[in-house]
């Protein structure tokens, strides 16, 4: 009984020992490898670039004064539209003391004549009437009395430009009044009542009364790096985009692009511009918004495309390991072509509904604390 008690507890340690044997075997032989597969599809591939810029108007026109003066009214503010002609502002003259000196001086210099044309003109006319004067003489006395009329209303609008800007007899033309050149926006008045201005001469630009644009003529104004302006051509389409209006997008149309490269940051740039459709759109676009344009640089339909992370290089040469039937993978060449960063057209190699090989597929364990 002993004997046969012994037998059962060398069994079972011989079974333990196997048991840790066969399990520490198995453990330790590596796992194989296994990777995802990819299938060789078709359909399409681009290339596109994202360029930043702004949305400006295409046409935005600083509005000066005629005369210098100081702002007496503001009828317009920002916001708020304005047709061609309608005026924005209306000015106070402040007129020069020299100018108004001369001016003032040649008004009585102007009675002066008239009133000597008009007693010759009486002296001459009691004569003619008696036939004492010839019709020759009479007419040229009349004639400097007409001349002397013209001069002294003359001299008079020239005082009431210089002292009020504006005449009696052109009040609507006044040049106190400060008009909108163009039909549009008013984006800014930087300047409010009691603000002094002057007029654009040949040493100073002027004062800035107001600022109009046509809204509905935007353009996209942005700079592209010289490694990706070679694959633009004026007309290519454009989406664009507008960080500040999440849900708003817009095609646009590229229209320029700069013969010349700004460097920006040590990279060479060219400015673009496209032209924003905006018919439509129940957004404010405003001026001055940031916004990016991707642009299509190059596109491939209907090709093979496989992820790119599937392609294995050596030297100047491409290869995809291609599933076989045996379950087993073999290495083989293709051409690419095209590729957007993830997936890459395949020209030569492979055929619609090929597997191939991608990246390799990592056990991770997790032992819990």
């Amino acid at each position: 009984m002993k004997r046969i008690f012994k037998y059962i507890i060398f069994a079972l340690i011989g079974v333990l020992f196997i048991g840790t044997f066969v399990f520490l075997f198995k453990n330790s032989r590596p796992e194989p490898d296994r990777y995802m597969e990819h299938e060789a599809r078709i359909g399409s591939i681009s290339r596109t670039t994202v360029v930043t810029g702004k949305i400006t108007p295409r046409n935005e026109v600083n509005i000066k004064p005629q005369i210098n003066g100081i702002i007496s009214e503001l009828r317009k503010e920002a916001g708020q539209t304005v047709k061609e002609g309608e005026v924005i502002a209306k000015l106070r003259v402040i007129p020069d003391m020299n100018s108004l000196s001369s001016a003032q001086s040649r008004v009585r210099l102007a009675e002066i004549n008239l009133k000597q044309a008009q007693t010759n003109y009486d002296r001459e006319k009691s004569l003619w009437d008696k036939h004492l004067v010839s019709d020759e003489e009479f007419e040229q006395v009349s004639q400097s009395l007409n001349q002397a009329k013209e001069e002294h209303a003359a001299a008079k609008e020239s005082l009431e430009v210089i002292r009020d800007g504006v005449s009696s007899s052109n009040a609507t033309g006044s040049s106190t009044l400060v008009r909108s050149t163009i039909s549009g926006l008013i984006l800014d008045i930087p300047v409010k009542v009691g603000n002094s201005v002057i007029q654009a001469n040949t040493m100073n630009d002027g004062t800035t009364v107001a600022t109009v644009a046509n809204m509905n003529d935007l353009i996209f104004d942005g700079n592209i790096d010289e490694t990706e302006v070679g694959a633009l051509v004026e007309g290519m389409p454009m989406r664009i985009t507008i960080g500040a209006l999440p849900d708003y997008s817009s095609e646009a149309a590229l229209e320029y692009i700069a013969p010349k490269a700004v460097e920006n940051n040590g990279a060479n740039q060219f400015e673009i511009k496209a032209a924003v459709k905006v018919q439509g759109t129940s957004h404010m676009i405003r001026s001055g918004y940031s916004a990016n344009a991707e642009v299509v640089l190059e596109k491939a339909d209907s090709v093979l495309v496989i992820p790119e992370s599937a392609l294995e290089f050596s030297g100047d040469s491409t290869f995809v390991y291609r599933k076989t039937l045996e379950e087993g993978y073999e290495r083989i060449p293709v051409v690419t072509g095209l590729s957007d960063g993830l997936n890459i057209e395949v020209r030569d190699g492979l055929q619609k509904g090929d597997l191939v090989r991608g990246t390799r597929i990592l056990k991770i364990d997790q032992k819990k604390k």
